[in-house]
């Protein structure tokens, strides 16, 4: 983490710190339970102690962080019941995005989604998982486009920080990655080809892939889920 504010000069304190924490914690370079304190967070940074409390709110905010009275602040741990919930909204919300995006595809959707397509292959063969899973951000940003839905990728962004974590230890088993290119792919031609129904049935098969790594993840690591 940088110790300073001052090379991000067009960010405030707070968006500086809560980037900084937020990858940290996305990327697994902070662990569940992993306790993280104020003072030294600010004292990091070179910053007052507020900047670092509103970065600490938002991350709660986004299930990322457990800010208990009292107690020291961790970083929060996975919960099933949270993983289920976002599974379920992003299903409703993406789905329906996808269905849309083949009704009002354009020639700059084809572009947009062939130019990310391209640098998702290009991860995958590098076994870039980490590159893989920012592409796979502006894929669902760009299907929302398309759907004229812009709003939508607020939703799932969101709904996707609850499951970041998730995705980014199944990530990291590079063999996952061709999978889940395989699955944009053919999202992406089915959307341009005006096929709803096709873009909505890969993209439930998609949605679903994380489901058969939870057990696995808590066979190996029980200490990063909630009791």
């Amino acid at each position: 983490m940088p110790a300073t504010v001052r090379t991000k000069e067009r960010k405030t304190s707070v968006d500086v710190v809560f980037d900084t924490l937020y990858n940290s914690i996305v990327k697994l370079e902070m662990l569940p339970g992993d306790k993280i304190s104020e003072a030294e967070i600010a004292a990091q940074f070179g910053v007052s102690r507020q900047p670092v409390r509103d970065a600490f709110s938002r991350l709660a905010n986004l299930g990322l962080l457990l800010i208990q009275p009292q107690k020291a602040t961790e970083v929060k741990r996975f919960s099933r019941r949270e993983v289920a919930k976002s599974r379920f909204v992003r299903v409703c919300v993406e789905t329906e995005v996808m269905r849309r995006a083949a009704e009002n595809a354009t020639e700059a959707t084809k572009t947009a989604l062939d130019a990310n397509l391209a640098q998702q292959a290009a991860a995958v063969e590098a076994g870039n998982y980490e590159k893989f899973g920012k592409l796979d951000y502006d894929f669902h940003r760009i299907l929302c486009k398309a759907a004229k839905v812009d709003f939508a990728f607020e939703v799932i962004s969101v709904e996707k920080a609850n499951v970041d974590r998730l995705c980014m230890l199944s990530l990291s088993k590079e063999d996952r990655m061709p999978d889940l290119f395989q699955d944009h792919a053919t999202i992406a031609e089915r959307v341009l080809a005006g096929d709803s129904e096709g873009a909505v049935e890969i993209g439930r098969v998609h949605l679903a892939r994380l489901d058969g790594t939870i057990d696995a993840i808590f066979h190996d690591n029980p200490d990063y889920f909630e009791p």
